[in-house]
């Protein structure tokens, strides 16, 4: 096997780089490096560790475009999107946690019930260790810095393995943190492949964060059900846009082109299957076919609105997504067929008469790609979307924002938009993540940084009395032990003190006799 990543380029098909695949003995190397970093990192207040974070911000709003260039070389996206969905997301969570993780992160007071008198309780938290953070290679930059910041933050220290695919982004991320003040150790960077992926899997870290397709996912999650440790998996999705009767259509026809064709519909968000009411689909589909028609693609240097496939693989399972649709009974009214130029460029494509058997509606096709169904109701609508196995994102049209807001609530997925697409998937208060075939656990917002710790329950009591109400010795205890339950049980608490002090009252008078005892010693 190759020992280097041979980086091409999406737009042209040129080599840009290599790049030396991590053996399993240096994953190793670098997991114990970071092990031994985490007492430093740790001990840190998190305000502390938020400062040297926000070294990043200042960086990035300095040398972005720098950054965002070599962002579009790895990926072929426009210069714009990289800026946009890549880099300034970025300085956002950083702002957003230096305000959000002191309160999340530190210990708080809880309810503490009437039947422990005296006592006091408390949450806290306390970060794991060392997280492998397994990479994409769709977002490669901003889904690489949001988890190992969000884990720095908590306390951690990482070992980040980035996509094999966008090895570029990788290096950009290494160069990021060798800039600030860490100790040695606190981010390791491992380029590789799969094999490298497994081996980080296998080393002593504890735990990973995947971020990929569900069939490597479900190889991570064996991995660590060995050991065990915890895993978040954040997967795929068909986010399912439903376009009702009373929708201004203009609006959602350009959302739809939008959330399709952004990344060239490399988004685990992106619209892949279009619910639209019967009454306005004619209307609908000319909007759509406008907008397609005005989208333009090329390679970061034409100012395109779409760029390529980020590798062949993926240009493949397009082409045979459109392919075996044809075959099925679709109709291609848009693209539908590879550019005719270097790189992995496909045109921008609209099918209508999808059905559920097809594919390109049961697989999620990673491609600009905007599948049609036309049903009867917005019941229907949400009954198909509910039944698929992925369960990411959706998004609702209506004029009526509170029937919108109901719909979003009858719907299975981890994140609804109404009248608007991907845009939360920006907001670093929401939390993000799926369910179903899309994974489990949730990132941004305080659950980004509750991933990231274990917890820890405490409770406090006082040391003057000898002992508790339910201690032993039993003796002399049964009748008001059974009173004090028969009262918790019925929500009755207040009752229960009167049984709860005799209970300590036969205590102390146990004690006072123990006291009164000739020392047999």
């Amino acid at each position: 096997m190759a020992d280097v990543i041979t980086k091409t380029s999406p737009v042209s098909g040129e080599k840009l780089a290599e790049f030396p695949i991590t053996a399993p003995e240096e994953v190793e190397a670098a997991v114990s490096r970071a092990r031994q970093a985490f007492a430093a990192w740790s001990a840190r207040p998190v305000e502390q560790r938020l400062a040297t974070l926000m070294k990043l911000q200042v960086e990035i709003l300095a040398r972005g475009e720098d950054y965002a260039a070599r962002i579009s070389q790895d990926t072929g996206k426009p210069l714009v999107d990289s800026l946009l969905t890549e880099l300034m997301s970025i300085p956002l969570f950083l702002s957003h946690y230096r305000k959000l993780a002191p309160k999340v992160l530190r210990r708080r007071k809880v309810a503490t019930p009437l039947y422990f008198p005296g006592k006091k309780s408390y949450i806290e938290y306390f970060p794991m260790g060392v997280v492998g953070v397994i990479s994409p290679w769709n977002f490669p930059f901003q889904l690489s810095m949001v988890p190992v910041i969000s884990a720095l933050i908590a306390g951690n220290t990482v070992v980040l393995k980035p996509s094999e695919l966008t090895p570029i982004s990788g290096e950009i991320a290494r160069e990021l943190f060798g800039l600030l003040d860490l100790p040695a150790g606190t981010v390791e960077v491992i380029q590789g492949d799969g094999r490298t992926g497994a081996a980080l899997c296998r080393a002593e870290v504890d735990k990973i964060f995947f971020t990929g397709s569900v069939a490597t996912g479900r190889k991570v999650m064996a991995a660590a059900a060995d050991k065990p440790i915890p895993v978040e998996l954040e997967l795929g999705g068909k986010d399912a846009m439903i376009v009702c009767a009373d929708a201004n259509l203009l609006r959602a026809a350009k959302g739809a082109v939008w959330g399709g064709l952004l990344n060239c519909g490399q988004v685990c968000t992106s619209v892949e299957r279009i619910f639209v009411e019967s009454a306005v689909f004619e209307r609908f589909v000319e909007l759509l076919e406008q907008e397609l028609a005005a989208v333009r693609v090329g390679g970061p240097d034409e100012r395109a609105d779409m760029g390529p496939l980020v590798f062949a693989g993926q240009l493949e399972t397009v082409e045979r997504h459109v392919r075996e649709a044809r075959a099925a009974g679709a109709r291609v009214v848009a693209g539908g067929e590879r550019l005719d130029r270097p790189g992995q460029f496909y045109a921008p494509t609209l099918l209508l008469d999808v059905t559920p058997e097809m594919s390109v509606y049961r697989e999620e096709t990673f491609g600009p790609v905007l599948p049609l169904i036309r049903v009867d109701s917005v019941d229907e609508a949400i009954r198909l979307a509910n039944a698929h196995s992925f369960g990411l994102t959706a998004s609702v049209w209506t004029a009526d924002r509170a029937r919108g807001l109901s719909i979003a609530s009858r719907l299975e997925c981890g994140q609804v938009m109404v009248n608007d697409v991907l845009s939360s998937v920006g907001n670093p208060a929401l939390p993000f993540g799926g369910v179903k075939s899309s994974g489990f656990g949730r990132y941004h917002g305080p659950d980004g940084l509750l991933t990231f710790v274990h917890t820890k329950a405490i409770m406090v009591s006082g040391d003057k009395a000898a002992s508790e109400p339910f201690w032993f010795p039993y003796e002399k205890k049964y009748a008001d032990m059974l009173e004090t339950f028969r009262f918790m049980l019925g929500g009755k608490l207040l009752k229960a003190l009167g049984p709860l002090r005799r209970l300590n009252r036969i205590n102390a008078e146990a004690q006072a006799a123990r006291e009164r005892r000739p020392d047999k010693g």
